[in-house]
């Protein structure tokens, strides 16, 4: 439970680091795509959500007596996936951005700089390992995303997927500060996975914020400097 809660404080954290001086120039730009992208994704929602609930959701008689029990539940889990996913594209439009991010954040905490050459090449690395986790999520969501399509089973999906989403939520802003230190994609879910209670709690608290109206638009560079927090704390002097 304590380590579940230092997760969330890593979050609460990142969001006083984006106040501080040397730091605040650096959060615009992600905050700026931030609002682009989940401002898209709330009009394609807006327009598409009745016809989506009623594909996961058929209106067939024998389904109808239990529909009105589900639909709650599946209409929560269908506005997740569409922010995990939306997130996602956001992180990979800001992808550069967060590593600037991430770098001026543990230089504040740490009080060492990267050398210059070092961040050209994590920007690099923070592109492939984009490719890596579509490829890591993809092979995961998939599965989970048929749970939803088989009766009874069906129930238990919303949980599983919120608890993917929140390991994911872990891995995407843990990447920007780790790729600064050219770890490679299997390192980074080794330190994660060291630390799952604490990076599961991270995950939820970044995947709540996501979720809530207005701070959503600072979730990203917030959970950016919370990872970077992490990393310094917990998962920079790990062997």
């Amino acid at each position: 439970m304590a380590q579940s809660i230092s997760g969330f404080g890593y979050l609460a954290s990142g969001i006083r680091l984006l106040t501080q001086p040397g730091i605040k120039r650096f959060v615009v730009m992600p905050v700026l795509i931030n609002i682009v992208v989940f401002s898209v994704m709330i009009y394609i929602g807006v327009q598409q959500f009745t016809q989506l609930m009623d594909w996961i959701l058929p209106a067939e008689a024998w389904y109808s007596v239990i529909r009105p029990l589900l639909w709650p539940l599946f209409a929560i889990t269908a506005v997740l996936i569409g922010f995990f996913t939306f997130s996602m594209l956001a992180n990979i439009i800001a992808s550069p951005f967060n590593n600037l991010l991430a770098q001026r954040v543990e230089e504040h905490l740490s009080g060492q700089t990267l050398s210059a050459k070092s961040m050209e090449l994590s920007i690099m690395n923070s592109l492939r390992n984009e490719v890596r986790k579509i490829t890591y999520s993809l092979s995961r969501a998939i599965p989970i995303l048929i749970l939803f399509l088989i009766p009874v089973v069906n129930v238990a999906a919303p949980i599983i997927w919120f608890l993917f989403g929140a390991w994911m939520m872990t891995i995407q802003y843990a990447d920007f500060t780790m790729a600064n230190h050219n770890l490679p994609f299997d390192e980074q879910r080794r330190r994660l996975k060291a630390q799952k209670v604490a990076s599961l709690g991270f995950g939820t608290a970044v995947t709540l914020m996501t979720l809530t109206p207005i701070l959503n638009f600072i979730a990203m560079p917030s959970a950016v400097a919370g990872a970077s927090k992490m990393w310094v704390e917990r998962l920079r002097d790990m062997d």
